[in-house]
């Protein structure tokens, strides 16, 4: 492959899914113990909740940092940087003798991931032409799906013997791994890259302050950035609903993770058709289809008196959710600009990492109010207004794209 070549996603495989997989496996691998990790520690439920919450912090407070430091030092290097950061925040949780200290290393892990996210969207963002840019970059967001499901399952292989510790070390060999394979695959040079006959611009090397990237997109951010904020926050409300409503109607957890993970199977299996009908049909189509279908499966959540019928629309909600795999990701390379790209993804992702924290508080401030029952039914009608809001502004294509 030449360096004028047109990328693939299957062409850039090994440099950009490998690693983001290896690095979701080792988040997924974590992410189920940490409660247990910070009880052992004697923390109170309230404190474990906020252990839990750690890495979530981390990653919004490095979204924006994650956009500067790959704007001035490349991809490649703002991962390799986060990937020690990620080790010494494991090492951190490994030996920490108090809650306190745990959260600290669990929220430079939230900082990694910020940097690993931000440099591969802006990586395939600069390198894939527009018409594959949909497939890409759902495939980028499958990876980190496939990496959560597949992650506790080492974890709870490796936990017998080496007991909690055991998750944290999984993530630190996934860790290392993946910055290996950064080092012995490198990634294309976008800078050689031509413009495409579609109008894609190539990487430009000149940077741009927050603030002035805020200004200068303010309008875009107040709207296409308020509906993906919407969309991360209708897709963590349904991993809050699904469980607690399994509670209320008399599921055990073993029958409720079973609907969980019959749910997240159904949305790994919708990832690539996902990406292929944003390449095809348009960005519009899917927000429709995917905001619409999860709108209608939260509001009539209060319907499935049985599990039977609770796993039939937790696995509506994983296919609608799965069609929409990396879609904000693609909103926002769709609408970044040539110059500054790296620092507004930064900021993009600062909204749609705030929405995804936004949406378990306002199911859980609905539900002091009223019932669990009326807060899906909020998040459905939110979901529904999100898909009308976002045909409107989002462009519509005189024709569909052929990939």
């Amino acid at each position: 492959m030449t360096d004028h070549a047109v990328p693939s996603p299957r062409s850039v495989g090994l440099a950009v899914y490998l690693p983001s997989l290896l690095f979701g496996i080792g988040q997924g691998a974590v992410v189920p113990l940490v409660a247990l990790s910070a009880t052992t520690r004697g923390a109170s439920v309230g404190m474990a909740a906020v252990a839990v919450a750690a890495m979530g912090v981390g990653k919004l407070l490095g979204d924006v940092p994650a956009g500067n430091l790959a704007a001035r030092l490349g991809e490649r290097r703002a991962m390799l940087i986060a990937t020690v950061v990620a080790v010494a925040g494991l090492a951190l949780c490994l030996v920490a003798p108090d809650v306190i200290t745990l959260c600290a290393g669990l929220g430079l892990v939230g900082v990694s991931s910020a940097v690993w996210s931000l440099a591969r969207q802006a990586y395939l963002t600069e390198v894939m032409p527009y018409r594959l840019r949909g497939r890409a970059l759902s495939l980028l967001g499958g990876m980190q799906r496939v990496g959560l499901f597949v992650g506790p399952f080492l974890a709870a292989a490796v936990t017998g013997p080496l007991g909690l510790a055991g998750g944290y070390w999984v993530h630190v060999a996934a860790a290392l791994l993946a910055g290996g394979v950064l080092v012995v695959v490198p990634d294309r040079d976008v800078r050689k890259l031509e413009p495409g006959p579609d109008g894609h611009c190539v990487a430009d090397t000149v940077t741009r302050s927050s603030t002035r990237i805020l200004r200068d997109h303010l309008r875009v951010f107040a709207t296409i950035g308020m509906g993906s904020l919407t969309i991360s926050a209708v897709r963590t409300a349904r991993q809050v609903v699904v469980p607690l409503w399994a509670d209320q109607i008399g599921m055990t957890p073993t029958a409720a993770s079973v609907v969980f993970g019959l749910s997240g199977a159904m949305e790994i299996a919708t990832v690539y058709p996902g990406g292929l009908a944003m390449d095809r049909l348009g960005r519009r189509w899917v927000v429709t289809v995917s905001m619409a279908g999860l709108g209608l499966a939260l509001s009539v959540v209060p319907l499935a008196t049985t599990p039977v019928l609770l796993a039939a629309l937790a696995s509506v909600m994983g296919l609608a959710n799965g069609l929409g795999s990396g879609l904000n990701m693609t909103l926002g390379a769709d609408v970044s600009p040539a110059v500054g790209r790296q620092v507004f993804l930064g900021a993009w992702r600062f909204c749609t990492d705030i929405g995804n924290g936004l949406g378990p508080v306002v199911i859980g401030a609905v539900s002091a109010v009223s019932a669990l029952a009326q807060a899906s039914m909020v998040m459905g009608g939110t979901a529904v207004v999100c898909a009308a809001a976002m045909r409107r502004w989002l462009p519509r294509p005189d024709l569909p794209l052929k990939g």
